[in-house]
């Protein structure tokens, strides 16, 4: 019997979408994307086109977790914005129709690299792949959230004193057993959170290379996808979060490293050269104390990996390898604690 995670009914779903997305027609056919640990993700193939249903996981969640309206509203307000994002179509509010609530949007066919070496490239696309990345980050940081209808997206203050506080109390939600490196980390950041610098943005959250699709013969990213951690925030915290991947081994999870290869050899920018792009297009001067942000993105991905593994164990989870992702929440703190030794 097939989990309510990885099924949608399409005796209610086909209806609901003809009478709600213009233009759609069924039959249809319903296809779970395999990756990705937070929200279902289905491909709809109709008879009118592609679709993409992103919809909460059935069950109890933690408290702002799985937010798709919110992923729905910020998809709708960068549509005439620089940064490529698919077309949205319908949000689905009503928590009867499939069980949890969903949205509708446009299916972007094109490549999504999940190995951050990109071999199935040469180095020079590799090289332009990458810079690509740097030119998309840069204009979502430089959106204009109050023409974009997006000034309330964030709460004020301090934006890591905010996400330390969400973040630690949602570990504590999910936690299931004690890591020292964890609790390290947590006591470390508390003391050394910085001042607030008034810098704001809109922020991804989650930003890293298997999160795009890129251009089907072209390095040049197409759409950035799952803005479920989007809110206004510092910049500087994407940036480090990217850089992650220079730091994390080959594999954790579904996320893919670059620890210990030969960056030069392939083509792809050092985290000095990375972040020294970033500075130059964003036309600042440079990022003091990055260490902090580059500690603050492994703590948070680890406080993520945690709340995976509790919904794998209570039976709820998106994907079916999310039991083992608890191993993973150690290796993230221990990283983090090497960045600010």
């Amino acid at each position: 019997m097939r989990s309510p995670v990885d099924s949608l009914n399409l005796d209610v779903l086909g209806p609901y979408l003809e009478a709600q997305v213009a233009g759609y027609t069924g039959p249809a056919k319903v296809e779970k994307f395999t990756n990705g640990q937070s929200n279902p993700t289905f491909k709809v193939s109709a008879a009118s086109g592609e679709y993409v249903l992103r919809r909460q996981p059935p069950g109890e969640l933690l408290k702002s977790a799985h937010a798709v309206d919110r992923e729905y509203r910020v998809l709708a307000a960068l549509a005439e914005t620089q940064v490529p994002v698919p077309r949205v179509y319908h949000l689905c509010e009503d928590r009867a129709v499939i069980g949890s609530m969903f949205y509708v949007m446009e299916f972007c066919d094109g490549r999504i690299f999940w190995d951050a070496p990109i071999a199935e490239v040469d180095k020079a696309e590799r090289t332009a792949i990458y810079d690509d990345m740097s030119r998309v980050l840069v204009a979502l940081h430089q959106v204009d959230i109050d023409k974009t209808g997006l000034s309330d997206f964030g709460k004020p203050g301090n934006y890591f004193e905010r996400q330390f506080d969400r973040w630690s109390s949602q570990y504590r939600a999910s936690e299931m057993r004690r890591f020292e490196a964890m609790e390290t980390l947590i006591h470390w950041l508390g003391e050394h959170l910085p001042e607030d610098d008034g810098r704001v943005s809109l922020v991804h959250g989650d930003y890293r290379l298997d999160n795009m699709i890129f251009d089907a013969s072209q390095p040049k990213v197409i759409a950035l996808l799952d803005w479920e951690l989007s809110t206004l925030g510092h910049p500087f915290a994407d940036v480090g979060y990217q850089c992650m991947q220079l730091r994390m081994p080959d594999r954790v999870g579904s996320i893919s490293g670059l620890r210990g290869t030969d960056l030069g050899e392939l083509g792809i920018p050092t985290e000095d050269e990375y972040v020294a792009t970033y500075c130059d297009r964003m036309g600042i001067d440079g990022i003091d104390n990055f260490s902090f942000y580059v500690a603050f993105s492994f703590f948070r991905l680890a406080a993520i990996i945690q709340g995976v593994a509790k919904r794998a164990a209570d039976g709820n989870a998106s994907n079916k390898n999310a039991a083992k992702m608890g191993e993973y929440v150690e290796p993230m703190a221990e990283l983090a604690l090497e960045a600010i030794a």
